[in-house]
């Protein structure tokens, strides 16, 4: 097995590649050193073979009857089992379970992030979404975050990059409605997680001392970073299997336990955040905090093949999920193949039109009218897909009009009694903003970078606001019935990697651990929300693919004109729960794949 770049002929010399005279008419693909260093690559070495199932799958579903939770982090998955098992909820069990990763995963979360989540209500047979995403500091103006953009866009880090925290709101109205065990069990295992400690797992390890070299970089902005430094390991000092704690994160856990959401947004913790913010120069406040509330959202749902995808559609990018598949109904994929270059392309294509909707149309409904219906129809994705062509790439990708006006962590679980819910909790982009509150052991998330500053856009920046989110949740119903609770992390991939799932399950009936374990693509260079498109991709964009696609298609999308990258990790991480019959009797599968430390386990 070896790394790859596949590029056209065209930018191979941009970047320093040549083929040989005789791959200029028949391109071969060369030998190229890992794009991620962490990694180890043994040539022409592939995995053992496996009895059953996928060649590529890396393990079975795990199958349950009573209970089932699938995350990116061992003990992250037995806090639900054991939550389930004392008597909780799957709301229960997916609370438990967020605490813990905020310790065990911070790279990826924390409670100074937004959180979405998706669930079926056994009780009213039907989908249930909430928003847990915060608005912008009230006392910071348009005029002085355009004084801080560098290039007309706002910095990755630092104070104005820092929103409203939703993710403990997000918990206790979901608790208040759904929860089982007393409020204060639920924090019990991260408690002990941070102040006992664990070892590290090698993947959180790796990007912990990415996520701290960068922060510690030059001209980052960050008001200052020793707070990080001293909370989680810096210059280079993380290792997996070494112990980790953080005993600053255990006593807020054990004040938002005692004290309830209050405690985190009108009590101690709101004052010392404020006292925080105050003392670097930044902007958010107790008032802000106070002010906050998480939305019960009612999910978008569209059909494909028979199967009912929801998506959260109020400031998410859930929409675009639901936009693809939309067009992609309209091929038949099973026949197009699995990892082909023709599944490929009109998969990309229906990528590009749908985000071009997505820089042009999403934002904050309280600020903005959303023509959801209208995105969302079959009739607009009729009208759409008549711009893709299966033999060739359409070079002028422009958002529709509408009549008349990046790290994350995803889990899920299921309980005995029916509910499953689907949850997806971040910072963004790596860690946060690179700021940790005097004491308090978590990171502030730098979501606020993702306003654009682009007057009259429905994203543009103003106090109060909540901006265009990119943490979606999944969900699929098949007739009227939950199916499968499932997601994909990682910024922009998430609604591309929602949709390869549902095909792969769909058009190619791979099982819920073969779903995550194919191989991806991704495609970037589509119009960014916050105005940074990437002049240097321009375009139709780069089309990346991890290493396990074949040569063969990797070299006829090359030959088609597509602008080929190297495999650079950013494919997202997935996890699922899938809920069947056996005869009269309910039976769950839970699934976590390959990129992530994770596991799925049922009871």
């Amino acid at each position: 097995m070896r790394r790859r770049t596949f590029l056209a002929a065209a930018p191979l010399a941009a970047v320093g590649l040549t083929r040989s005279a005789s791959a200029q008419t028949t391109p071969s693909l060369p030998p190229l050193s890992p794009a991620l260093p962490a990694t180890q690559f043994f040539q022409d070495v592939k995995a053992g073979d496996r009895p059953v199932g996928a060649s590529f799958g890396t393990r079975s579903e795990v199958f349950g009857r009573n209970g089932a939770a699938a995350t990116s982090h061992p003990l992250g998955t037995l806090t639900g089992i054991e939550i389930l098992k004392n008597g909780g909820s799957a709301v229960d069990a997916a609370i438990a379970i967020n605490a813990a990763l905020g310790f065990l995963e911070p790279t990826a979360n924390g409670i100074g992030g937004d959180l979405y989540a998706m669930l079926w209500d056994p009780g009213s047979s039907r989908v249930v979404g909430i928003a847990g995403s915060g608005r912008s500091p009230r006392g910071l103006s348009l005029k002085t975050v355009r004084s801080r953009a560098k290039k007309g866009v706002l910095p990755p880090y630092g104070a104005v990059t820092v929103t409203v925290p939703g993710t403990v709101d997000a918990w206790w109205r979901l608790h208040q409605r759904y929860g089982k065990l007393r409020w204060a069990e639920l924090f019990e295992p991260a408690i002990a997680y941070a102040e006992g400690g664990v070892p590290l797992s090698p993947v959180v390890a790796y990007y912990m001392n990415r996520a701290m070299a960068n922060f510690a970089g030059p001209d980052r902005g960050i008001e200052e970073i020793a707070n990080a430094q001293a909370t989680y390991a810096s210059g280079e000092r993380a290792r997996a299997g070494e112990i980790f704690r953080n005993r600053d994160l255990a006593r807020t856990y054990r004040a938002i336990a005692q004290g309830g959401r209050d405690a985190f947004y009108d009590g101690d913790i709101a004052r010392s955040i404020e006292a925080y913010f105050r003392r670097i120069g930044g902007w958010l406040t107790r008032a802000d905090l106070a002010a906050h509330q998480s939305n019960w959202s009612e999910p978008a749902m569209t059909t494909y093949r028979g199967v009912g995808v929801h998506a959260i559609a109020e400031n998410t990018q859930g929409l675009a999920t639901l936009q693809m598949l939309n067009m992609l109904e309209r091929f038949d994929m099973r026949e197009a193949g699995f990892q082909t270059t023709l599944s490929i392309h009109l998969g990309a294509e229906a990528k590009r039109l749908a985000y071009e909707d997505r820089a042009r149309w999403y934002g904050d409904p309280h600020f903005s009218r959303m023509p959801v219906g209208w995105l969302v129809s079959k009739d607009y994705a009729a009208e759409r897909v008549k711009l893709i062509r299966p033999d060739q790439i359409n070079r002028e990708i422009r958002p529709g009009e509408a009549p008349s006006r990046g790290d994350t962590t995803y889990f899920t679980v299921a309980d005995q009694n029916g509910m499953m819910v689907s949850m997806i909790q971040s910072n963004f982009r790596g860690m946060g903003a690179g700021l940790v509150a005097d004491g308090l052991g978590f990171m502030f998330q730098d979501r606020g970078q993702l306003f654009t500053l682009q007057k009259g856009h429905p994203n543009v920046y103003a106090p109060g606001k909540r901006l265009f989110q990119t943490i979606i949740p999944g969900f699929a119903t098949r007739d009227g019935k939950p199916w499968l609770s499932f997601g994909v992390m990682g910024g922009g991939m998430q609604p591309q990697g929602q949709a390869q799932i549902i095909m792969n399950r769909v058009d190619h009936g791979l099982d819920g651990q073969a779903a995550g374990d194919a191989p991806r693509w991704q495609h970037e260079g589509s119009s960014e929300q916050m105005g940074e498109d990437d002049k240097e991709i321009g375009g139709t964009g780069l089309l990346r693919l991890e290493t396990g696609v074949p040569d063969a298609t990797a070299l006829a999308l090359a030959e088609m004109g597509w602008r080929l990258g190297s495999s650079d990790g950013g494919f997202g991480r997935y996890s699922s729960v899938e809920r069947r019959e056996s005869g009269e009797e309910r039976v769950y599968s839970a699934a976590s794949e390959v990129r992530a430390d994770g596991i799925g386990l049922a009871y």
